[in-house]
């Protein structure tokens, strides 16, 4: 019988070589203040526009745009209502169902319920963590039929309308292929970048690729606005639209409120885009020490036996968002005595989420073979990843 080599406190002592344990406990990704915070802050608080309109709004939406490479960049109140505008945007109506990968986090999924549709749950790859491009075209090429130029699914008898792959921890999925699997099967493609600000798919940002995409500004990514999020598109009309619709449809006028269509109330308070305009600063800075640290954690795992640091697709540079450990599969049964471990000595750790198509009110949801998300899910182990570490 193989001897089993397997030594949770080998995982505790590379992560103690990595993490300044000095400074007591450490949390999984925190927010870190250094530049022009307070200063843009106070200036909201001193001018009195700390609501939806004010200068850091328009600067933040403009910095976004440019930086992210896209054409138009639009702030909302979370990336959750920055993914239910650009599902409606995209043509996603009641009844129809949405590819999503079940290896997420729910925000990409309860978006889609909010719309009226259903998710449509699929695999994810081990080298990306994200959404398989090849195993979905094979699936959809059994369970589908385009006509009228839509795509339908044989089974269910409804019209599938878009996929939605999410950038996991940050690591790009795979997006050419993706892209060709959409055009083949006519669905738009919708990218959940809520994790990847900082993150390039062979040299040109996230979110590029899709029809629209979201990014999310919560206090544990890699910029912060508190709460936050934004919709990026190349499509300048669908950009205005999304302004338009998220400041509650309102028709500009010097006093009138006439209302044209149904809008909602999502758009970013100009006291938060302060925020995001001071961390926008930094995130050079940001991004480079977040490589540093996954480096630092690279060299100290490689010697470590029964566990993998995940790093970057060779197609990708990563902005390493959330690090990630990936036990090998026979030591996938010592995840939860690492978590227990690290925990409880002020390291924190977590597992990853648990799949989509597992929790109760997706159960009657279709999905695909979700078989590498399933054996994931029991072998991912996510690392302290704050920019300052």
């Amino acid at each position: 019988m193989k001897k089993d080599l397997f030594d949770v406190n080998n995982v505790m002592q590379a992560l103690k070589k990595c993490l300044p344990t000095e400074q007591g406990k450490i949390g999984l990704h925190e927010p870190h203040f250094g530049g022009n915070e307070w200063k843009y802050v106070k200036d909201c608080l001193d001018t009195g526009w700390v609501s939806s309109v004010g200068k850091y709004v328009d600067q933040f939406e403009q910095e976004l745009a440019a930086y992210t490479g896209v054409k138009k960049a639009v702030a909302v109140v979370n990336g959750t209502a920055a993914l239910h505008v650009a599902l409606k945007l995209a043509g996603v109506i009641k009844d129809d169902e949405v590819i999503v990968p079940t290896l997420t986090f729910i925000a990409t999924t309860n978006a889609i319920t909010y719309c009226g549709a259903m998710p449509h749950f699929a695999d994810s790859e081990e080298r990306t963590l994200g959404l398989d491009p090849y195993k979905l075209a094979e699936y959809l090429k059994d369970i589908t039929e385009v006509r009228d130029n839509s795509c339908f699914n044989k089974k269910t008898g409804r019209r599938i309308k878009a996929v939605v792959p999410m950038h996991t921890f940050g690591h790009p999925v795979d997006l050419d292929p993706l892209v060709e699997v959409c055009q083949r099967f006519k669905l738009e493609l919708i990218e959940d970048a809520a994790e990847s600000l900082g993150s390039f798919y062979k040299g040109r940002h996230t979110g590029n690729w899709g029809k629209l995409s979201t990014l999310s500004f919560n206090g544990n990514k890699t910029i912060t606005t508190g709460g936050g999020g934004a919709i990026l598109t190349n499509d300048e009309e669908l950009g205005k639209m999304a302004k338009y619709i998220t400041t509650t449809a309102k028709v500009p006028h010097k006093w009138n409120f006439y209302h044209d269509q149904i809008g909602f109330n999502y758009r970013l308070p100009n006291i938060n885009a302060a925020l995001g305009c001071a961390q926008l600063e930094q995130l050079p800075g940001f991004l480079a020490r977040k490589r540093v640290l996954a480096q630092k954690y690279k060299a100290c795992f490689s010697s470590v036996i029964g566990v993998d640091f995940f790093q970057e697709p060779a197609f990708a540079q990563s902005n390493y968002w959330l690090n990630a450990l990936i036990l090998e599969g026979s030591y996938k049964k010592y995840r939860d005595a690492i978590l227990e471990s690290t925990n409880n000595c002020g390291i924190m750790t977590r597992p990853v989420w648990i799949l989509m198509h597992k929790l109760p009110m997706f159960l009657a949801c279709p999905k695909m073979d979700v078989s590498v998300a399933e054996e994931l899910e029991n072998r991912i182990i996510n690392i302290p990843s704050s920019v300052f570490l």
